[in-house]
């Protein structure tokens, strides 16, 4: 496991700040999100971290990833099958903006991060006049759009 001034060591400062200790669970799941690239729940998340880190509880990996989410360091994502599934928040400032396409069937979530130029030049217009008639100001938004992936349509190979 890194130390403080390893892989996470950017965390233990904005723990710090934010008045918290950087604990060894807050690592191990920090460590355990910052290693898949997959969206994980709650349950699978603790399903992990728990077989190498008994001492972790359920509970635990919950209060863990609510202070994760007030913190900004991770995203909460809910796809619609009452099972909340959590990711590494990007810290990138150039990729502020992502779409997700998420399998109704299977659950599988794809992140779309690489916009063309029109798509860019469309979103900017829509972030424009949302925050021209609601006086907002968006920082970063998510689109979800819900569909079968190419497995669950029976469609592999193509």
């Amino acid at each position: 496991m890194p130390g403080p001034y390893g892989k996470h060591g950017g965390y233990h400062g904005r723990f710090r700040g934010k008045g918290f200790r950087m604990t060894i669970p807050r690592q191990v799941i920090l460590e355990t999100l910052n290693s898949t690239q997959n969206y994980l729940t709650a349950d699978e998340l603790y399903m992990n971290v728990h077989s190498e880190y008994p001492g972790i509880g359920i509970a635990t990996v919950y209060r863990t990833l609510n202070l994760l989410e007030q913190m900004d360091i991770v995203n909460k994502i809910d796809i619609g099958d009452g099972k909340a599934r959590y990711e590494i928040a990007k810290q990138d400032e150039d990729v502020p903006h992502y779409h997700q396409l998420v399998c109704t069937n299977c659950s599988r979530i794809v992140r779309y991060e690489h916009f063309s130029p029109e798509e860019k030049e469309l979103m900017q217009k829509v972030e424009k006049q949302l925050e021209e008639a609601y006086d907002f100001k968006i920082q970063r938004h998510v689109v979800q759009y819900y569909g079968l992936c190419r497995d669950c349509r029976g469609l592999t190979g193509r």
